[in-house]
C-alpha cells in the first residue's frame, strides 16, 4: 500500500511538472526589430507592437507624466555599435533601454543603462545614461500597431521615430563618421589588409575624401607607395599634400604616376576626367594611351569619347573607326557602332 501511496504522488509530482512548461503561442504585441548603418555605424532597436485596437491610446492606454516602456512587454531597446549623438548630447556605445516620458507638450527621451527589465516597472532614473526633450508631432495618417522608423538617413545621421496612433516621437542621431571609420580603418590595418598597397592607400584616399586626419592618410599613403608605387596611391599622395598646400610635390607626384601608368589606369582616369567635365585633360590623357598601347580597343574608344566631349566629330569618328577594328565581339561592336551614331 505504502509503495502504491509512494507511485501515485511520484505520478502526480511529475503530471505537476510537466503541466508547468510553458507552450509558445502568437504574442499579443509581436516582436520585431529595425536597423540603419550609418558609416560603419550599425543602430537597431528591438520591441513589441501593441495595436490601437480602438482605444484611447495617449493620456489613457498610455497616461501622461508617467514613464513609458516605449512599446510592450519587456524593455524595448536601442543598440549602438560606436559612440554618437542623440540630439546634440554624447552617447557611448552600448545597448540601452529606451523609455519616454510623455507629456501634453513635450516629451523625455529616456536611455537607461539597464536593457532586460519587463517594460518601465523597475526603472530607475539613476541608471539613466542619457535624457533628452523632443516634441511630438501629430500625423494625418493613422499607424494602427507601434513602429518604429529610421528616417532621413544621410552619410552622417538619421532620424529615429516612434510611431503610433496619429503621433510621431522623433529624435535625431548623428555619428562622427570621420572618427568612427578612422578608428575602424586602423583596427583593419592590423589584419590581413596591411599586406597589400591596396589596404593602405584605399584607407588613405576614404580618409582624404571624408574630412580624416590629412596627417594620418599621409602616413598610409606612404606605407602604400613604399610597399608598392602605383598610379593610384601617387595620385592618392599627391592630392593629400595639394591639401595641406604643397603643390609642388603634388605636381611632381602626379608626374611620376603618369610615367608608371598601365592602359587600365589612364582608361579610368581619362573616363574620370571626361565625368568631371575636364574634356582637354581627357583628350590628352586619352592620346597619351593609345600612344602608349596602339592595339588597344578601350584606349581607342576612350579617345573616341574624347573627341566627342570636345565636339570634334571627324575626329571622334576616326578614333571609333580604329576601336572597331580592334573589337573582337559583338557586344564591344555593338557599343561603338552605338557611340558612332550619336556623333553621325
Amino acid at each position: 500500500m505504502m509503495r502504491k501511496i509512494l507511485l501515485l504522488a511520484s505520478l502526480a509530482a511529475a503530471t505537476a511538472a510537466f503541466g508547468q512548461i510553458p507552450l509558445t503561442l502568437p504574442e499579443v504585441s509581436p516582436a520585431a526589430s529595425v536597423s540603419q548603418t550609418i558609416g560603419l555605424t550599425d543602430m537597431k532597436i528591438d520591441y513589441h507592437r501593441p495595436a490601437v485596437n480602438g482605444r484611447k491610446v495617449w493620456g489613457d492606454l498610455v497616461p501622461l507624466n508617467e514613464v513609458w516602456r516605449a512599446g510592450a512587454n519587456e524593455n524595448t531597446t536601442i543598440t549602438f555599435s560606436d559612440a554618437v549623438s542623440v540630439e546634440g548630447q554624447p552617447l557611448p556605445a552600448g545597448t540601452y533601454g529606451l523609455h519616454m516620458l510623455p507629456t501634453a507638450t513635450s516629451w523625455t527621451v529616456i536611455f537607461s543603462k539597464q536593457s532586460h527589465a519587463w517594460g518601465s516597472y523597475s526603472y530607475d532614473q539613476k541608471e539613466d545614461a542619457l535624457r533628452v526633450t523632443v516634441t511630438p508631432q501629430t500625423t494625418n495618417d493613422a499607424t494602427e500597431r507601434l513602429t518604429f522608423t529610421f528616417d532621413d538617413p544621410t552619410d552622417r545621421s538619421t532620424v529615429a521615430a516612434l510611431r503610433w496612433e496619429k503621433l510621431r516621437v522623433p529624435f535625431k542621431i548623428d555619428v562622427d563618421v570621420a572618427k568612427t571609420v578612422s578608428a575602424n580603418l586602423r583596427d583593419q590595418l592590423r589584419g590581413r589588409p596591411r599586406f597589400s598597397w591596396q589596404g593602405w592607400n584605399s584607407a588613405a584616399a576614404w580618409s582624404l575624401r571624408s574630412g580624416g586626419d590629412l596627417n594620418e592618410a599621409l602616413g598610409w599613403a606612404n606605407e602604400s607607395i613604399r610597399m608598392q608605387p602605383t598610379f593610384q596611391n601617387l595620385r592618392t599622395k599627391a592630392a593629400i599634400v595639394e591639401k595641406q598646400g604643397d603643390a609642388k610635390q603634388a605636381e611632381a607626384l602626379r608626374a611620376q604616376a603618369l610615367g608608371i601608368a598601365n592602359e587600365g589606369d589612364l582608361n579610368s582616369y581619362g573616363t574620370s576626367l571626361l565625368g568631371q567635365k575636364k574634356v582637354d585633360e581627357a583628350l590628352d590623357i586619352a592620346k597619351r594611351n593609345t600612344s602608349q598601347n596602339p592595339r588597344s580597343m578601350n584606349a581607342w574608344d576612350n579617345l573616341g569619347d574624347a573627341y566627342a566631349a570636345k565636339g570634334d566629330k571627324k575626329a571622334a569618328l576616326e578614333a571609333y573607326n580604329k576601336a572597331l577594328a580592334l573589337a573582337t565581339t559583338d557586344e564591344q561592336k555593338k557599343t561603338i557602332s552605338d557611340a558612332m551614331a550619336k556623333v553621325k
